[in-house]
């Protein structure tokens, strides 16, 4: 694998402590368009399920924006180099804010107005944990300038977040919750029952649809035992005044 001294793109402008102007379309040699994603097969269930879980929950959590774009296992290409080079694979999870809401092929900076992800998720394994952690940390921090970069172990658990300052990342401390704060989202990431979820800023877990379903449905039951409870302590009180719960007067 190509070292990333080797690369040299365009940096992400946005989050530079310098500001650097947006590349134009004439800083490009004929980009290629519509791009195909080319990534390789999962790891392994864990990998595949949990890049589902946490797109799916944050697609639902913010369905009624129509302001971001998020993906996983999809080629980001950042550089007409890169493409021939195919130094880097796409980030597992990543989010990109002010982007159309719209299905793509792939995400290429210069189709989409210079914008690179505000925040990256990696799922670590024992054949891309030494990558995600140097080469790819390395990238993101000092070439695309990804504000927030997290990564996450399926099997082992473990999980970290670091923050861009001053153009080097900086390790996220936990919350109360032991939750990590996404100042770029205004969410958290923890882990819950052993898989990466989000949190509201609260500490809420963010639940799946079918999830707040079955939580309204438990809430509804609930009322309805405490409303039954409530009758039968009320009759039970009538009968103890002698009064018939059943032959009550009729409302005069």
């Amino acid at each position: 694998m190509a070292s990333v001294d080797a690369i040299t793109p365009t940096p992400n402008p946005e989050v530079s402590a310098t500001p650097i102007a947006a590349p134009s379309p004439s800083d490009y040699s004929a980009p290629p368009t519509h791009l195909y994603s080319d990534e390789p097969p999962l790891e392994t269930d864990f990998h595949r399920d949990q890049i589902d879980l946490l797109i799916r929950l944050f697609k639902y959590w913010w369905q009624e924006r129509n302001d971001f774009y998020i993906s996983g296992n999809l080629t980001v290409y950042y550089s007409t180099e890169e493409t021939k080079k195919r130094d880097f694979r796409g980030p597992d999870v990543f989010v990109v804010l002010g982007a159309e809401k719209k299905d793509r092929r792939s995400w290429a900076i210069w189709e989409e107005g210079g914008k690179y992800p505000n925040l990256v998720i990696e799922l670590l394994s024992s054949a891309t944990a030494s990558v995600d952690k140097g080469a790819k940390k390395t990238l993101y921090q000092d070439i695309w300038r990804v504000p927030e970069y997290y990564w996450f172990h399926p099997e082992t658990m473990e999980f970290a977040g670091f923050r861009l300052n001053n153009g080097q990342y900086e390790s996220i401390s936990a919350n109360e919750q032991g939750n990590l704060n996404s100042e770029q989202l205004g969410l958290a990431l923890g882990i819950c029952d052993r898989q990466l979820r989000w949190f509201t800023a609260a500490g809420e877990l963010i639940p799946l649809p079918e999830e707040q379903e079955r939580q309204a449905k438990e809430q509804a039951e609930q009322r309805e035992i405490q409303e039954r409870q409530a009758k039968e302590r009320l009759e039970a009180y009538l009968r103890s005044q002698g009064i018939d719960p059943d032959n009550l007067p009729e409302e005069i």
